[in-house]
């Protein structure tokens, strides 16, 4: 089941810039350990997940995992080798907009040695830099 919203007001949305830092969704408020986004960017639903498949791998169906982030921004390309014009193209993707300090993953139930492990995993499938946080710390 790929992730992307059932259903959205606009086919197509402008860009838009990522500037500043989140507000919300910066604490750790599921698990005890979690991934926390250093960078602002997009996270196009497949990288997101490719991060879930890798952490559920990794903890072999032990502890429990968050994604506190969803991909509800249309991506739009135009065909390969087509001319400059003849208005915007066809949603192609889905991704989400990430600001610095935004929570991104969290998880339960393991050992932080593990969990650290874990993360260090899903962070190489993502287009940000991130960090491990620790709930309590």
């Amino acid at each position: 089941m790929p992730m992307m919203p059932k259903r959205v007001k606009y086919r197509k949305v402008q860009k838009g810039r990522v500037t500043g830092f989140a507000t919300r969704g910066t604490a750790l408020s599921f698990g005890e350990y979690g991934l926390q986004a250093l960078q602002g960017g997009w996270i196009s639903n497949v990288q997101i997940e490719a991060g879930r498949v890798c952490l559920s791998r990794f903890m072999k169906r032990k502890g429990k995992l968050w994604i506190r982030i969803f991909p509800d921004k249309p991506i739009t390309a135009k065909p390969a080798e087509t001319r400059m014009g003849k208005g915007k193209g066809a949603p192609v993707g889905w991704s989400a907009v990430v600001k610095p300090a935004r929570i991104l993953y969290e998880i339960g139930g393991v050992t932080e040695t593990q969990a650290r492990e874990a993360m260090k995993l899903v962070a190489s499938k993502l287009p940000i830099r991130t960090k491990f946080v620790v709930r309590g710390k």
